[in-house]
């Protein structure tokens, strides 16, 4: 199975959540894209298993970038977003944080948060 991802489209956009690690991945896919998702999640939460299959519906079916940041792995990043409950879901348009949601949320209400930043 080969991994698809921005650098190969050339878009900043993919199908498939892009998995990132570190504040220069974060920055760099914010950077190149007009829109972006950011998860933060952790492995051991229920609700964040919950979303997974949302975020992952709207990576493959909105014009939004879909970045997931695994917050065990990325404490000093998830603290500088001030991230201090899971799942964390933050959207950037044009380069800026515009939106911070805490807790498990319904599909259309994500989707139109992008929708609001895309269209």
């Amino acid at each position: 199975m080969t991994t698809e991802t921005a650098a190969d489209t050339g878009t900043g956009s993919t199908d498939e959540p892009q998995h990132v690690d570190g504040t220069a991945e974060l920055d760099a896919l914010v950077a190149d894209s007009d829109v972006v998702l950011t998860d933060f999640y952790a492995d051991w939460c229920g609700p964040c298993q919950m979303i997974e299959p949302i975020v992952e519906r709207l990576a493959a079916e909105t014009d939004a970038t879909v970045a997931k940041v695994d917050v065990d792995a990325n404490q000093e990043l998830a603290a500088a977003y001030g991230v201090r409950g899971v799942p964390t879901l933050v959207l950037f348009a044009d380069g800026e944080q515009v939106e911070e949601i805490v807790g498990m949320q319904g599909e259309e209400q994500l989707r139109s948060l992008i929708d609001r930043y895309t269209n």
